[in-house]
């Protein structure tokens, strides 16, 4: 009974997370805000604020003659903030101003929140969240690393008993890398980023829930783990070869990313509860803490002070809850070594 009441917690937990979810109108079709872009395009201006690339570059971006030396250095561009670019977040920051000064509400544009920009990173705070996380990862990989290699003992091949060993090295690999496209995507959302960051996300959710099959059903047989990665291994292409290669739809992908996740965290749930392992308290706060992440992401708000919003908050609250999961794969493998230890004397 009481097993049943944890899970209703959570359900009515996630539950009030999406009944919290704030809608917003859509500030890109402010009549004031598309007269400014549109202005700005024209003169390269907005108030006191002019940007020399409207006088040399298109709004679509292409170069027009001009001086070479009043023109960006190459290894600037790679912001790739252009004319349009530039008269949009001007004009955006402008209208929200306005706004302020007239008790209305913050609203979205073109789908996301006005963040104030710092050296043209437009999320900063996601961005240093983001490298904090990946900091934090690769800290847990390289412990784990010591650990397995220098700690444990070895068997005659010098390879480690830990059987789930190569699992979490990829794993390792995996979410270092979505951590670094997330992190290239909050600093210039441009189409290639959003791509990357898309397909590197997905990519660590299909393997995230290989690896809590195979670990919480503690699974060794080759065509039994081929029974598990093939179906999710489809999935994952699918997806991926859809979003690059038709429509890279964001609320498709959202819906993908939290299918997965659940089904990952109902796997994590039901080990977490009926295992006996020594450290199933950390687990068992891993699952807790994930799920109180997930509402982190389902939340919708307008940023506070202009840099921190709700996908800023879930990163940060991502950052303790990898230092939690090495901290239990580390004891894992201390345990699944002695037990492997103990059976072949």
């Amino acid at each position: 009974m009481t097993r049943n009441l944890r899970w209703v917690v959570a359900v009515v937990i996630v539950v009030s997370c999406l009944v919290w979810t704030l809608e917003a109108s859509e500030g890109d079709a402010d009549p004031l805000y598309k007269s400014c872009v549109d202005q700005c395009q024209k003169t390269g201006c907005v108030g006191d604020t002019c940007f020399h690339q409207c006088k040399f570059f298109s709004a679509d971006g292409k170069a027009i003659d001009g001086p070479w030396y009043m023109q960006e250095p190459l290894y600037l561009r790679w912001k790739q903030w252009d004319c349009q670019s530039d008269c949009q977040y001007e004009c955006m920051m402008t209208r929200e101003e306005e706004r302020k000064r007239d008790g209305e509400k913050p609203t979205k544009y073109f789908g996301k929140w006005p963040l104030k920009h710092v050296y043209g990173i437009q999320e900063p705070v996601s961005v240093a969240f983001s490298a904090l996380d990946l900091a934090i990862q690769f800290h847990g990989w390289v412990s784990y690393f010591i650990l397995v290699y220098y700690h444990l003992p070895l068997q005659p091949n010098r390879k480690p008993y830990y059987e789930y060993n190569g699992l979490l090295h990829i794993y390792a690999i995996i979410v270092m890398n979505a951590l670094f496209w997330s992190g290239v995507c909050h600093s210039r959302d441009v189409d290639l980023t959003e791509r990357l960051d898309y397909s590197s996300a997905t990519v660590l959710a299909g393997y995230t829930l290989v690896l809590a099959v195979i670990r919480s059903f503690s699974i060794h047989d080759k065509s039994a783990k081929f029974m598990v990665t093939a179906p999710v291994l489809a999935l994952v292409a699918t997806h991926i070869i859809y979003l690059n290669f038709y429509n890279l739809d964001e609320g498709l992908h959202r819906k993908v990313i939290y299918g997965v996740g659940g089904v990952e965290l109902v796997v994590w749930g039901l080990w977490a509860a009926l295992t006996s392992h020594p450290s199933k308290w950390k687990l068992r706060a891993f699952f807790v803490s994930s799920i109180l992440t997930t509402c982190l992401r389902m939340l919708d708000f307008p940023p506070y002070k202009g840099y921190v919003d709700a996908h800023a908050l879930w990163r940060a609250a991502g950052i303790p809850l990898s230092y939690l999961w090495w901290s239990f794969i580390r004891d894992d493998a201390v345990f699944r070594t002695t037990v492997l230890l103990k059976k072949s004397k």
